[in-house]
């Protein structure tokens, strides 16, 4: 009988294969496991490390910044009315409305001084929280007066340990956005240094104190790393609308902390629109920015009493114009090349068009004058004609107006931040310009991609925005020199992502047909650390003994004239003088003034040039009318100004009036032909040879070596 039976060994040979294949699979999934969970908790390490390192790293540039100014002015020692004096020119004034804030008996009746204020400008009742950036100082004197501090920390250093505190901000802000770019914290830790090293030309905060860009710039870099991360494509709605959120933020509070906002944003929103205009952003997004911008804006300007200069600014016309002239051109990004070009310059001509269109009908029907000596000043100052305009002469021949000095380059070189940063420029410039040309060429492209050769040029929105970014802000800072705040900070950031970037590190030695992973890897991490050990060498020292160096302020005089005032003019006295003194004239005494260094309004401008011809060649009889109908009852004489020999001829403030007033300059040099000679001798020297013409309505009542006070008769 046949029968049939499994052949041995067989179901078990199966079973052991079967067995071998799940095993092995359990191990593959095992080693991924393993895998992920370590790439897991590395990331968690790297994230943890380069956290802890930025917060470090922005802690200690604020404490060294915050010692600094305590060893050049030994501030802990010196008495009060010389802290004061130490916060120059508009310092002094915005710190005075903190002061002025704390005094007060109650909140509201501080509030309602700085909205009906009658001593910053005499005969007239502004409001200061519409014409001045001072929130912040309203806000400090609150948490002031409302928190359970005062025994331990007096106002000012609860002010200026604010300030520095912001500077740690501003330092993390700015390691956090290189990291974003380049993907590891070496790359922060690189910038901070950068920044601390380079100091001089990257802050000037602990001698400023309390001015408008110290405050400001701290909240524009986190605006600029919350943009970095939010052009990051494919991120989760979730994360998406938390950073929209603080971009919101920052953009308002740096908007509401400076009076030139609408300048720097102009700027950004150039950046954007370069970039839209070339398809490197997505268009949604650019489009979510413009709205932000706005938004911010406008709220500052209803916080600001509706300040017409913010309505009237160049910037809400600009977007408002790029967003009509979207929707007017909706087929901007398809067609051939030439097709496309065309295009693009027809867009660009449209939305300059409305923009001017928009920003006249504006200014038209709010009657805006506020912001015309800027336009004076730039008018002349790139070659547009020359101008006898004092306000605008006022700017061009200040320093921090002026170009950019050349040594600022050999300071950044000795620190190879400059070298660094022209390195990653060129490359990523290269790069912009391969993928603008891809994007124009190709309407079906989306990756912002170039293919040269058998290579792949790729640039990713967070990196194109911060590429066009420092070169627009290059050229601001290259032209007015006050600016270069802006751009050196960013430099710092710029050049340490290019050095620590996989991106460029690839694409350079692809080109030099050097490409290998491991090399890239080297050369990311060996070159910053090699320039951090390079820095810590060089400027380790200097940093020590610049540390150990003690200074004490010395500024008898101002002392003396301030001391003189508080003890011998009435309260209500109303004093005239030059704009920088005035301001610590209202700090230290309280007193009204004619005059002050906020200059962003044309009625103040005009009383600040009539206030001046104390230093013009003009009568006796006619200063006195001049200053008595601004109530004027004491005015203060500087020989610094009136002997000046800092600028050259030409650009002297005495000057400056005589063109300004048709008469010829003093001293040997030439004139323009229309100007003559003036009827009288220069008031400022004249008067103190106590002559019958100028005693009969001036009569001095106090002097030393460097101020002169006046007291105006009534009775003429």
């Amino acid at each position: 009988m046949i029968s049939i039976r499994q052949r041995k060994g067989i179901q078990t040979t199966e079973v052991s294969e079967d067995y071998v294949a799940q095993e092995e699979n359990v191990k593959l999934e095992n080693k991924l496991s393993s895998s992920c969970t370590n790439r897991r908790l590395w990331t968690i390490l790297s994230f943890t490390i380069g956290g802890t390192v930025a917060l470090c790293t922005g802690l200690l540039t604020s404490v060294y910044l915050a010692t600094l100014h305590e060893n050049d002015l030994w501030f802990s020692n010196i008495k009060e009315v010389e802290r004061e004096i130490s916060f120059r020119t508009e310092c002094g004034l915005y710190y005075s409305y903190y002061k002025q804030m704390l005094q007060a008996p109650t909140l509201m009746q501080g509030f309602h001084g700085l909205i009906y204020d009658n001593k910053t400008e005499s005969m007239r009742t502004i409001n200061l929280l519409q014409r001045m950036n001072i929130y912040q100082e309203v806000f400090l004197s609150i948490l002031y007066r409302v928190l359970p501090i005062q025994k331990y920390i007096e106002p000012v250093y609860f002010y200026i340990y604010t300030l520095f505190g912001l500077q740690a901000i501003y330092v993390t802000a700015l390691y956090i956005t290189s990291w974003l770019l380049s993907g590891t914290w070496l790359s922060g830790l690189l910038a901070a240094f950068w920044y601390v090293t380079n100091r001089i030309d990257t802050t000037r905060v602990e001698f400023t104190i309390p001015l408008r860009e110290n405050w400001a710039l701290p909240f524009f870099a986190i605006q600029i790393a919350a943009i970095t991360y939010f052009l990051r494509p494919n991120l989760q709605p979730l994360s998406q609308r938390l950073t929209l959120l603080a971009i919101f933020i920052s953009t308002f509070l740096f908007s509401l902390t400076w009076q030139f906002n609408q300048f720097m944003m102009l700027m950004q929103a150039l950046v954007l629109f370069i970039l839209d205009s070339l398809d490197m952003l997505p268009a949604a997004k650019v489009t979510w920015l413009y709205g932000i911008q706005l938004t911010g804006l406008l709220l500052v300007c209803i916080l600001q009493f509706f300040n017409s200069m913010i309505l009237g600014s160049l910037l809400i016309s600009f977007n408002l114009s790029v967003l009509i002239a979207r929707k007017l051109q909706k087929n901007l990004k398809t067609g051939s090349f030439l097709n496309r070009l065309g295009k693009l310059l027809l867009h660009l001509f449209v939305v300059l068009c409305l923009t001017l269109f928009l920003n006249n009908i504006i200014k038209k029907i709010l009657n805006l004058k506020s912001d015309e000596h800027i336009f004076k000043f730039l008018k002349a100052k790139f070659g547009f004609g020359a101008t006898r305009d004092f306000d605008a002469n006022l700017y061009l021949c200040e320093e921090a107006f002026g170009l950019l000095p050349f040594n600022t380059f050999e300071r950044l070189s000795d620190t190879l931040l400059f070298y660094a940063y022209i390195f990653v420029l060129s490359i990523t410039v290269i790069a912009a310009l391969a993928v603008a040309f891809r994007n124009l060429s190709d309407s079906t492209n989306q990756q912002s991609m170039y293919k040269m050769g058998e290579y792949r040029i790729s640039l990713k929105p967070e990196t194109a925005y911060n590429l066009i970014h420092t070169i627009l802000f290059g050229f601001l800072a290259l032209s007015t020199m006050r600016m270069k705040y802006l751009w050196t900070s960013h430099m710092c950031v710029f050049a340490s992502f290019g050095l620590c970037s996989p991106e460029i590190w690839e694409l350079l030695l692809k080109l030099m047909h050097l490409y290998n992973p491991k090399r890239i890897c080297i050369m990311r991490y060996s070159i910053p650390i090699l320039i951090l050990l390079y820095l810590c060498y060089k400027f380790w020292p200097g940093m020590m003994d610049e540390l150990s160096e003690l200074r004490e302020f010395y500024d008898p005089d101002t002392v003396e004239l301030m001391n003189w005032i508080n003890s011998k003019t009435p309260r209500k006295a109303v004093f005239a003088g030059s704009m920088q003194l005035l301001a610590g004239v209202k700090l230290c005494t309280g007193r009204t003034l004619t005059n002050h260094p906020h200059y962003e309004d044309n009625s103040l401008r005009e009383r600040t040039k009539a206030v001046y011809q104390i230093y013009a060649k003009r009568a006796p009889e006619e200063v006195h009318a001049l200053l008595r109908s601004f109530g004027t009852d004491y005015v203060i004489l500087e020989d610094s100004i009136c002997y000046e020999r800092r600028h050259r001829r030409g650009c002297r403030l005495r000057d400056l009036l005589d063109i300004a007033n048709g008469h010829m300059m003093d001293g040997p040099g030439k004139n323009d032909p229309d100007l003559k000679l003036a009827g009288h001798p220069r008031f400022c020297e004249e008067i103190k040879r106590n002559l019958p013409p100028y005693t009969a309505y001036f009569t001095r009542v106090f002097q030393n070596k460097t101020f002169h006070v006046y007291k105006l008769s009534r009775n003429k």
